[in-house]
């Protein structure tokens, strides 16, 4: 299993290290447009991969529809949110090349999609409510993290990887603390691996690591002074720098959680199979959904 997982890593790097570095910021929109696509479908198709049977040993009633109501063909022409995605995607990339969106309409957007997960998403998860919205909301929060990551890269290299840094240092840190000290879980009928230890270690991580970016920005690094947590040092200080930051490690639990709730209701592992050894692009992404929005709103507050 170790093979297949390091062969999928290094394409995906020789795939998006050269879209972020390298290539014009429309190609970096048009990969990664793909990606959420293929992470749409497998959102509104988690329901369709596991048994119909409720499951309530685990502390979860779902039905599920049977396999037999939506197989996979019939799901990419019946679920249209990853069709409605790709289209509204391609219009933005198109309409944005030559234009600039108009004062205050992405600080509303990312407000409202900010408001959704700091509010809703934790509320939906102690409910254990994962799909209430259908396809229109899987395709609104979708698009509404792509339009971020695109976006994010419109505004410099830095700010976008930077951004995405928070979710993967947050997510490693947690693994390695909740490993050797976890105790306590974090949500046992969601996700019995996570711990609260492991999470306020990814979230200290993410708050050091992130301010001595920022101070190595401002002393010996000017490279880095376009990274999210030097641009939060500069404008609001070291403690509104560590408040934003331990906020978006917090949100990046959520979006982790919310995609175990999916896959927990749905009886099955990993999202989808396109990655080998990973699973689905869903997998991959689900702390990224919450976080983006909110990593460019601080970005357009900043401005």
């Amino acid at each position: 299993m170790l093979l297949p997982r390091v062969i999928t890593a290094l394409i995906l790097l020789g795939i998006l290290l050269p879209a972020i570095f390298i290539a014009p910021p429309w190609a970096w929109g048009a990969i990664s447009l793909a990606f959420l696509a293929v992470a749409a479908h497998e959102w509104v198709q988690l329901p369709c991969q596991g048994p119909a049977a409720d499951r309530a040993g685990a502390g979860l009633r779902s039905r599920a529809p049977a396999r037999g109501w939506c197989p996979r063909t019939a799901a990419w022409v019946l679920g249209w949110a990853w069709i409605g995605l790709a289209l509204a995607g391609l219009a933005v990339l198109l309409w944005r090349r030559e234009h600039a969106w108009p004062p205050g309409l992405l600080i509303g957007v990312t407000a409202l999609l900010a408001a959704f997960w700091f509010v809703a998403g934790p509320l939906r998860l102690q409910r254990h409510e994962s799909r209430g919205g259908g396809q229109a909301l899987v395709g609104v929060l979708l698009l509404g993290c792509w339009l971020a990551l695109y976006e994010l890269r419109l505004h410099s290299t830095w700010a976008l990887v930077s951004s995405m840094a928070v979710v993967w240092v947050a997510d490693i840190a947690a693994y390695f603390v909740g490993r050797a000290i976890g105790r306590r879980k974090l949500a046992p009928s969601i996700s019995p691996g996570k711990s609260w230890e492991g999470a306020i270690g990814g979230a200290s991580a993410v708050a050091i690591i992130g301010l001595t970016v920022a101070w190595l920005a401002a002393s010996s690094w000017p490279a880095a002074a376009d990274t999210l947590p030097a641009r939060l040092l500069q404008s609001g200080g070291p403690l509104i720098a560590a408040l934003v930051l331990l906020a978006l490690a917090a949100l990046s639990v959520v979006g982790d959680l919310h995609e175990s709730l999916l896959k927990r209701q749905a009886g099955v592992k990993d999202s989808g199979w396109i990655l080998p050894g990973h699973g689905g692009v869903l997998d991959r992404i689900d702390a990224l959904i919450p976080t983006m929005p909110v990593a460019l709103l601080v970005y357009e507050i900043l401005r």
